[in-house]
């Protein structure tokens, strides 16, 4: 367990002998031995500091003396405090005398804590309780004292120059803390840092570090943090930075289109240029001499007013700043006439072409669904939207009319009769003679005329109601009976001129 010291020097208040031992019982994780001590004890220069100890389960045992002992960091060990119940405490020569005492006056052996004031740096070590018993003889227990000294950090950059050697380009420092800090460093550049710690004053650490890298001129104002962390400090503190390299100008022309044809007016080439330092100036210069007539140069801009054989020629750029001289040249080439315009990149046709396709499906998709809807719709696909009643059957012949479809009587009885609880609707000629059609229509037609659900009579299925079998014999006659002037079917007892339909159904 660790403890900082209170900055009066009470870090343990005053109390007994016995809360003192229940407080160091606690305090002391050490199983099964009876000296009980702290492990450490933080303290800052200026501060009194209390150095606590306890025996514990003294039952059987004869405490006779307790000794305090001094070990330095690097150093032997010294008496440095004595108690004997008969003889009192004793101050021994030390670092530590006359700043040194017992906690309790008088003393106790079995809480012989002590005291040390205006604690130094040099104090920093072990402190070791030892006790004088009979008959198991002499036990001890230690404790170390960790002088504490926050440390002045600080951190900069350092201006380099680009090359091809590594060089330091930040330092980051901590000086004169205690115990030494730790140091590290975050960046984006590629680089590693070194750490050196010196000894300072009065025992405190001075602990420095570089940043190292081959520093090019893509580093310049890169981001560098210099992170430390030190036992004062409640958190970890970063000083963020910028590197800072040095490089000659580095220029680029822009503004050439290679399409200067002859009459072409105000063409523009610009000197783009940087560098650090910043370039202080840009010179225009031609590859054979002077400037033509028709060129105006103003800082970094070159403007030919008009395009002739003159400026057939390469211009050179060059770019100044205290490390040196950087420069970059173009060479134009005047046509005689222009260039076509640059049409849409292939990227750009093949995109539309494809975007077409897929446009002209989706509406050859809505074409195709919306027809093979309308179609369903006209052949009667789906759901039907009436369903006709049965047949009503209006006049039915006792033998087969003349060849001169004179009108039957009035009270000629009625074969067959059907009610029918709608209107009379007029009555359409719905078989056709032989001959007409061919046998396929025939049928198709006669199976539309059926009421919804009746099946093809020619495969053995339930007749429509109109069917003619009340006389088997004259329905099964033999065909060449059939006397062609009859104008009814010979296989429905319907006549031609007393066809009939059935009155619509809506539903």
């Amino acid at each position: 367990m660790t403890t900082a010291a209170r900055p009066d020097g009470g870090n343990w208040p005053t109390m007994g002998p016995l809360l003192s031992l229940v407080a160091l019982l606690l305090l002391d994780g050490a199983s099964g031995q009876r000296v009980k001590v702290e492990q450490e004890v933080l303290s800052y220069p200026g501060q009194s500091v209390n150095v606590r100890c306890a025996f514990t389960d003294p039952i059987g045992i004869q405490l006779t003396q307790v000794t305090w002992i001094y070990e330095p960091k690097d150093g032997e060990r010294i008496n440095i405090a004595v108690y004997h119940p008969n003889f009192g405490a004793h101050y021994l020569d030390s670092p530590q005398k006359g700043r040194i005492r017992f906690t309790t006056s008088p003393p106790s052996l079995t809480s012989p804590s002590i005291q040390i004031a205006d604690v130094k740096m040099t104090d920093e070590g072990k402190y070791i309780c030892e006790f004088a018993t009979y008959p198991s003889g002499n036990e001890l227990g230690i404790t170390s004292l960790v002088m504490l000294a926050k440390p002045q950090n600080s951190a900069s950059t350092i201006t380099v120059v680009a090359g091809s050697k590594p060089v330091a380009v930040a330092r980051c420092e901590s000086a004169n803390g205690r115990p030494a800090a730790q140091i590290s460093w975050v960046s984006s550049a590629n680089g590693n840092g070194t750490t050196v710690s010196k000894q300072g004053a009065d025992n405190t650490v001075t602990v420095s570090s570089e940043y190292y890298m081959v520093p090019m001129a893509a580093d310049n104002g890169k981001d560098i943090s210099c992170v430390v962390a030190h036992r004062t400090q409640a958190k970890s503190e970063s000083f963020k930075m910028k590197l800072t390299v040095e490089y000659p100008p580095q220029v680029t022309i822009v503004g050439y289109d290679n399409n200067w044809y002859m009459g072409r007016t105000n063409v523009l080439l610009t000197c783009q240029a940087t560098g650090n330092p910043i370039p202080t100036t840009v010179t225009w210069k031609i590859l054979t001499g002077e400037m033509p007539d028709t060129v105006v140069v103003e800082d970094n801009k070159l403007k030919v007013l008009k395009v002739d054989e003159a400026v057939n020629n390469t211009f050179i750029c060059e770019v100044k700043n205290r490390l040196g001289l950087g420069k970059e040249q173009i060479t134009a080439l005047v046509r005689g006439t222009r260039l076509p315009e640059k049409g849409p990149t292939t990227g750009s046709i093949i995109g539309a072409i494809i975007g077409v396709i897929i446009l002209l499906a989706i509406i050859a998709t809505a074409i195709a669904m919306y027809r093979k809807h309308r179609d369903n719709k006209l052949n009667g696909d789906g759901p039907p939207k009436y369903k006709p009643p049965p047949p009503k059957k209006t006049k039915a012949p006792t033998d087969r009319p003349n060849t001169t479809h004179e009108p039957v009587p009035e009270n000629r009885p009625l074969q067959h009769q059907y009610y029918n609880t709608q209107n009379a609707e007029p009555v359409t000629d719905l078989d056709t003679f032989p001959g007409d059609e061919d046998a396929e229509d025939q049928r198709e037609r006669y199976l539309s005329g059926a009421p919804s659900g009746w099946d093809d009579p020619e495969h053995d299925e339930v007749p429509p109601p109109y069917m003619y079998t009340s006389d088997p014999q004259e329905h099964d006659a033999p065909r060449d009976t059939w006397d062609p002037r009859d104008t009814r079917d010979p296989r429905v007892n319907v006549y031609r001129d007393d066809s009939f339909v059935s009155p619509a159904m809506f539903v």
